[in-house]
């Protein structure tokens, strides 16, 4: 069942997503050489719980997963597309790092991702990660009162594709709200003009994730939960959670 949000739950949804981008800005900030992955972990966690929120997660457990998620983010290095475990492993120069993170504040929950390269990127890494970003940035446009849920797909899809990159199968954004996945599921490939109508309240998390070596294929990690590509190529993974609105899409993981 989709649930439309009201002006106020908008509002208050806006709190848990600028909790949620100062995680992630602290992650980010606290990656280099030589730094653990669960280092980047316990930054985030700080940053959510000097703000009175609760990781959203540590110890969630969707269908697919063998086991509760053990961390506060998901670090996900180079061939690991999303939901890498963070732990012990080394950063080295020229990784290229996706940060996922959601936080919930006042029982509402703000979910979204970045990447980047730590110390020299390799070639075409900045083009990936670029590419991701632009990608979000046409589905974040195509959210529109009027439109359908097919021209927020069509807009991810359409710059990924031209870009000659994969786009991961089965896994893409959703809608958002109390809880991390609501209704409705938002692919990140598709045809314009298809799916639901999209209508102000109504708040959905966009997510593009593109594979460098072009297929859409993933294999998933002996733990259950990071999903690598195929082939060993680099992945890119951005995110915002957005609000449909009747002046047009407001992103809600802003600091």
């Amino acid at each position: 069942m989709v649930e439309l949000k009201t002006a106020a739950a908008i509002e208050a949804m806006a709190g848990a997503g600028a909790v949620v981008a100062r995680a992630l800005a602290a992650a980010r900030a606290a990656a280099a050489v030589g730094v653990r992955t669960r280092d980047l972990d316990e930054a985030a966690a700080a940053v959510i719980a000097d703000a009175g929120a609760t990781p959203a997660f540590l110890h969630y457990q969707p269908g697919f997963a063998p086991t509760p998620f053990p961390a506060v983010i998901c670090a996900s290095v180079n061939d690991v597309v999303v939901h890498g475990i963070p732990g012990s492993t080394r950063l080295a120069d020229g990784d290229l790092v996706s940060i996922d993170c959601g936080a919930i504040l006042e029982g509402w929950v703000g979910d979204a991702a970045i990447s980047f390269t730590v110390g020299t990127p390799r070639p075409g890494d900045q083009a990936l990660i670029d590419t991701t970003a632009e990608a979000l940035a046409a589905g974040v446009a195509a959210a529109r009162p009027g439109g359908r849920l097919g021209d927020i797909a069509a807009a991810i899809g359409g710059v990924g594709r031209g870009a000659g990159y994969g786009i991961l199968r089965d896994f893409g954004g959703h809608g958002i709200g109390r809880r991390m996945h609501e209704d409705p599921s938002v692919p990140n490939d598709g045809r314009p003009g298809r799916g639901m109508r999209l209508q102000p309240g109504l708040v959905l998390a966009l997510e593009p994730m593109f594979c460098a070596g072009g297929r859409d294929t993933y294999r998933t990690a002996p733990d259950g939960w990071a999903l690598h590509t195929t082939d060993g190529s680099r992945a890119a993974h951005v995110e915002h959670t957005v609000a449909i609105t009747a002046d047009g899409p407001r992103l809600l993981t802003v600091a």
